[in-house]
């Protein structure tokens, strides 16, 4: 009987946790449990706030056939940068060990969380183990980071990104989610080997979020709760989060307060949460609203609650991050204002959908018009253009499409055989050398 290739996901964010990347690689996990045997190792859920109130360091449990191993981390405060260091700390030193005192791992598989050391754990796994290492990036660091500012530290800069580029050259294989990240990675070992490398776009369940019509009984039941009957609805439905410019964005709604059934609504949770809250207050913004993240298999509802969905990022975040959020709105058949460069990922998808209009970052009076023009259309017109988004996302980024060119890849990276622990030595030091 042939053994079944062992994958270790070291993945931060896993079931239940409600972080997009979470929702994916459980969805990937439960897709691949029939080729290969799989241990997860992840952080114990607390993404939005979840109280797993476990006391153990390791905790290990089942998801079906997937081998869960829980890290016990402390609290993050995603205003504190203390904070998050600390959190971000504990994770990378005991995942370390997780992935260490695992057995038989012939493939690693990490992602670019935590920034930067979500790969290294693959790298160091990979040295130490012998194995195996696909490396997942959703977000390229430190140039997200540099892009908002985050620190002014250039030093900082420098060492994250030799480590990270360490990481890919190290790495059996780099994924990334969008075609301008892949040229990100290009640029960044120009003149150089560029390592293997792999574009598979993220997804939604598009058979679980479907096109509905507002009269649907859940959703009307959640209009009605919230206040939003008869109201046109410019959602944002996700993270809260430093790197989409929405403590500016938000200034937006006050040009719409003589426009009382323009509501703008922002489903999440994030570090900029409370300023966006506060900045609302102040304003007396009775045009803007908050809820928490809603539940998972609530989301089919939630979505096509609105009119039009924001889709956005900071600028300077062209091929270093792809919103994963257009998936599900796609799916939703819901029109997009997009607030993107142009020939970043999403654009692209917008663009070629025709599903919606974009706008460049940072052009704050543009978003006022795009809005002021969606709301000028036709029922029939805005719908037309939200379903050509389903329609494309039907012939070009289902569900199955993104998982078989993950099974693929991980099928090939693991058919190889072990690497000689000295030859692997060897590239490491060679790999270091070249990134100084």
């Amino acid at each position: 009987m042939i053994r079944k290739r062992k994958i270790t996901f070291v993945i931060n964010y896993f079931y239940p946790d409600l972080a997009a990347t979470s929702q994916l690689m459980t969805e990937l996990t439960k897709h691949l449990q029939q080729n290969f045997t799989i241990t997860v190792i992840a952080a114990q859920p607390g993404y939005a706030g979840e109280n797993h109130g476990s006391h153990k360091l390791f905790e290990e449990a089942y998801v079906e056939n997937i081998k869960v191993v829980r890290i016990k981390l402390p609290e993050v405060n995603k205003n504190s940068k203390i904070s998050r260091i600390k959190y971000i700390s504990s994770y990378f030193l005991l995942a370390n060990i997780a992935l260490l005192k695992e057995k038989g791992t012939d493939v690693i598989f990490t992602i670019s969380q935590p920034p930067v050391l979500g790969g290294l754990i693959g790298t160091i796994g990979k040295l130490l183990k012998r194995s195996r290492h696909v490396y997942s990036i959703h977000d390229f660091n430190p140039e997200q980071a540099q892009a908002v500012a985050y620190t002014n530290n250039q030093t900082v800069f420098k060492i994250a990104k030799a480590i990270d580029k360490l990481n890919c050259s190290y790495a059996d294989q780099v994924l990334v989610v969008g075609e301008d990240m892949a040229e990100t990675l290009r640029a960044r070992f120009k003149g150089g080997k560029v390592p293997n490398h792999t574009v598979i776009s993220n997804w939604t369940d598009e058979d679980a979020i479907v096109p509905l019509e507002k009269t649907e009984p859940e959703i009307r039941e959640f209009l009605e709760l919230n206040g939003l009957q008869d109201k046109f609805i410019v959602m944002y439905s996700g993270n809260l989060g430093l790197y989409y410019d929405l403590e500016n964005l938000i200034q937006v709604a006050k040009e719409f307060v003589d426009q009382p059934e323009i509501v703008f609504l922002f489903i999440g949770e994030g570090a900029v949460k409370q300023r966006i809250q506060t900045y609302a207050t102040e304003n007396k913004l009775e045009n803007v609203k908050f809820l928490p993240y809603q539940p998972k298999e609530f989301l089919k509802y939630s979505l096509n609650a609105a009119d039009v969905h924001l889709v956005v990022n900071q600028k300077g975040i062209k091929g270093v991050s792809v919103p994963s959020k257009i998936y599900g709105v796609m799916a939703a058949g819901k029109p997009v204002l997009g607030v993107l460069e142009q020939g970043s990922e999403v654009q692209r998808l917008i663009f070629e959908s025709r599903a919606g209009v974009v706008i460049e970052p940072q052009n704050y009076q543009g978003v006022v018009h795009a809005i002021q023009y969606l709301k000028s259309l036709d029922k029939d017109e805005l719908k037309a253009m939200g379903l050509k988004g389903r329609s494309y996302l039907e012939q070009n980024l289902t569900r199955e499409t993104s998982i078989n060119k993950y099974r693929n890849v991980l099928q090939t990276v693991s058919d190889h055989s072990e690497p000689d622990a000295t030859r692997s030595i060897e590239q490491y030091e060679r790999a270091v050398h070249k990134n100084k």
